[in-house]
């Protein structure tokens, strides 16, 4: 039996749910731990959730009797319009994942696999990307992982619970052109959740050390698609 366990926190987004069915399916882990806000309709033996609060999650001394895990999966994100200001974003997509980060480095995780975005970039003019690039850099700085991996996709295809403004017409625009996105622009080219869901448990089992960044293509050639090379 595989001792190893898992921690997966933003299960019901996009790719978490995807992540989510490929953690139990695969036979990797000998426990699933799944940090949510409500209960979830998972029917599986090696799945155990974790009921909390997120903002007392955050307060120093919080009372979540947080697991011993080796890998933890950061799906967390939300959006300017669903989070309603810039302070609410923040503390979704940087306070948490870091937050979630200490955590679980103290208690021995050894990997922190996040879900960020392209362009992440501390300096960037955008505030969602400075959030993206803020993120990525404070959980880099906590050298008790041995490993952190970070995924950067570009515009993510799947079904979503809610549905988000403009998407629509931005996957109808990235098919329209996504026969001109080749060379350097092959990284914007949409991907499918799932896709990156493959990647980062396949990431996972590598089990390469230091910090790895993975962009749109890497993520599907790390999920075993082929992706062909054109200019």
């Amino acid at each position: 039996m595989n001792e190893k366990n898992a921690l997966i926190a933003g299960a019901t987004g996009l790719v978490g749910k995807h992540l989510l069915d490929l953690l139990l399916q695969g036979g990797q882990y000998n426990k699933v731990y799944v940090l949510t806000r409500r209960p979830l309709d998972i029917d599986h033996p090696a799945a155990e959730q974790i009921i909390t609060d997120f903002d007392a999650f955050l307060q120093p001394g919080s009372k979540v009797d947080f697991p011993e895990v080796q890998d933890v999966y950061c799906c967390l994100g939300t959006t300017m319009k669903k989070a309603g200001s810039k302070e609410a974003f923040r503390k979704v997509d940087y306070d948490y994942p870091v937050e979630l980060a200490k955590k679980a480095a103290a208690q021995g995780a050894s990997h922190y696999l996040l879900v960020s975005a392209m362009g992440a970039k501390k300096s960037s003019f955008f505030f969602y990307n400075r959030v993206k690039g803020s993120v990525e850099e404070e959980i880099c700085k906590l050298s008790s992982y041995k490993s952190v991996s970070i995924f950067r996709p570009s515009l993510i295809l799947g079904e979503r619970n809610e549905q988000r403004s403009g998407e629509g017409a931005a996957k109808v625009i990235m098919r329209l052109v996504k026969p001109l996105l080749v060379g350097p622009f092959k990284k914007y080219r949409a991907i499918h959740a799932r896709t990156i869901a493959n990647g980062m448990l396949k990431t996972a089992r590598q089990q390469e050390r230091g910090v790895r960044v993975f962009e749109s293509e890497e993520i599907k050639l790390l999920a075993g698609e082929m992706v062909i090379s054109k200019g």
